[in-house]
């Protein structure tokens, strides 16, 4: 099953390191990271999302929540929520046919071009994992993915529900 943990930390070296090593030491393959400062520089706020036994990873959640420079942990998966991904995609665009095609298809993807260079475009999209395949897979039909990468699942509660100290 499909699981989103987020987690606020303490903003410290090596912080991430623990987290990470206490998913390696069981076997339990991170699918995405994102990691950042919150507003208050103190703290970050990590996002994995990974794929698993509910036992497992109930185990741990327990013990990355016993880190000391964790403050609070959630898995965001079962509770309405928001989730996002970033998406840079560089594509061959050698006519003016691509060209129409990659703008169209960007437009319905509601995607923006960020860069232009000598038959390539550099689309940026954000989305769910499942908008960010589907355009990868129209575009794959229409002309050769050059580049792409993702900034894996970024996610939160919806409503008033928030990960805070």
């Amino acid at each position: 099953m499909r699981r989103i943990l987020a987690i606020l930390m303490e903003n410290e070296p090596g912080s991430l390191s623990r987290i990470v090593g206490l998913f390696s030491q069981r076997a339990f393959n991170i699918e995405s990271l994102t990691v950042a400062p919150t507003a208050d520089n103190s703290l970050s706020r990590m996002t994995i999302t990974t794929i698993g036994d509910d036992h497992v990873l109930e185990q741990i959640v327990k013990q990355v929540n016993k880190l000391i420079d964790v403050i609070k942990i959630i898995d965001i998966t079962d509770r309405q929520h928001i989730e996002r991904e970033l998406l840079l995609v560089k594509i061959a665009a050698m006519n003016d046919k691509t060209r129409t095609e990659v703008k169209r298809l960007a437009d319905i993807f509601r995607g923006n071009i960020v860069d232009i260079g000598k038959g390539v475009y550099t689309v940026q999209l954000t989305g769910t994992a499942d908008k960010l395949n589907a355009f990868i897979t129209a575009i794959q039909n229409e002309t050769e993915v050059i580049e792409s990468a993702r900034s894996g699942s970024v996610g939160m509660s919806r409503g008033d529900k928030a990960l805070r100290i």
